[in-house]
Formats: structure tokens, C-alpha cells, sequence
């Protein structure tokens, strides 16, 4: 199949369950957020010098193609974020958070660009975040899904105070 189908042509897409919704629905929207997340996480994976970062990003990058799945899903899904990628992105954040410095002021990202493309990565994700909540009053979203998203900014700014060091 080419990448054209213009099955879209006309305002609506298809979910990975196959069902068909419109383009601008909360599931769209929010899953196509995760999309732009990981979008921004490449930009910033092919700017960090640090391995260990770049190696951290491309694991979120990964996780998040399981939690898109999942928003483009209704019903059950066989890829699904859980309660392992949660206890990994908080022993991940422990990890980070103990071998940097304590915060005494507000940081302005912008240092090295991997920075700066990290510090644009947290707030599309909290932009992200804003939207699954905004699906999950009208359609239930997984907690795990909504906790993932809130760990991966948090891991991000940590990840950019590690990338400017």
C-alpha cells in the first residue's frame, strides 16, 4: 500500500482498531500528540552529545509508540502502557535526579541545543498530557497512561539539566 490512501480525504481517519473517527476527535488529537512528542524527542536525541541521553530518549521514543497504539485504540489493545514502563521511567528519573547537582534556582534551558530540544520535548508532552485528560472525561484512558506521560516530562527536564552539564 503507498502512503497516500485518500481514505482521509473527506475528515476522517482510521483508528488502529480499525474503526473510523474524525480528524479532529479527542482520540485524535491526543494520540497525535504523542506523535508530535516523539517527533521532538528524534530532533533532540540527534542533538544530545551525552550516550546515556540519547540512549534514554530512544527508550521513551519506543515507550510512546505502545502508548500511541493505545490511544488509537478503543477496547483492548496487545500494546499497552503499564505499570513496568511506569517503574521503569521513575527508577530511570531516581537514577538521573541522584547524579545531578540539587536545584537552587529556576533553569533557563538553551545551553547546548540536545538542551533546549529537551526543555521543547517536556512541554509537548505536557501539552500531550493536557490533551489525554481532556479524552479521558469523555473516553476512559488507562491511568498508566496519563501517569507515563506526567513521569516523561519530569524525566525530560532532568534529562536536559543532565545533557547541559
Amino acid at each position: 500500500m503507498g502512503v497516500s490512501t485518500k481514505t482521509g480525504d473527506k475528515g476522517k481517519t482510521s483508528l488502529f482498531t480499525g474503526e473510523r473517527v474524525d480528524k479532529d476527535c479527542l482520540r485524535v488529537e491526543a494520540y497525535g500528540l504523542v506523535d508530535e512528542v516523539n517527533s521532538v524527542l528524534g530532533m533532540a536525541r540527534a542533538n544530545c552529545k551525552n550516550e546515556e541521553v540519547k540512549a534514554t530518549i530512544f527508550a521513551l521514543q519506543k515507550m510512546n509508540m505502545s502508548m500511541m497504539a493505545e490511544l488509537a485504540s478503543t477496547g483492548e489493545v496487545a500494546y499497552i502502557t503499564d505499570e513496568a514502563h511506569i517503574a521503569v521511567l521513575d527508577s530511570t528519573i531516581d537514577t538521573i535526579e541522584a547524579q545531578l547537582p540539587p536545584l537552587t534556582a529556576f533553569l533557563i534551558a538553551g545551553d547546548t541545543v540536545g538542551g533546549a530540544a529537551l526543555d521543547l520535548a517536556r512541554t509537548t508532552i505536557r501539552r500531550a498530557e493536557r490533551a489525554v485528560w481532556r479524552l479521558n472525561k469523555t473516553e476512559p484512558v488507562r491511568q498508566q497512561v496519563l501517569i507515563a506521560l506526567n513521569r516523561q516530562s519530569d524525566l525530560c527536564f532532568l534529562l536536559m539539566r543532565k545533557e547541559e552539564l
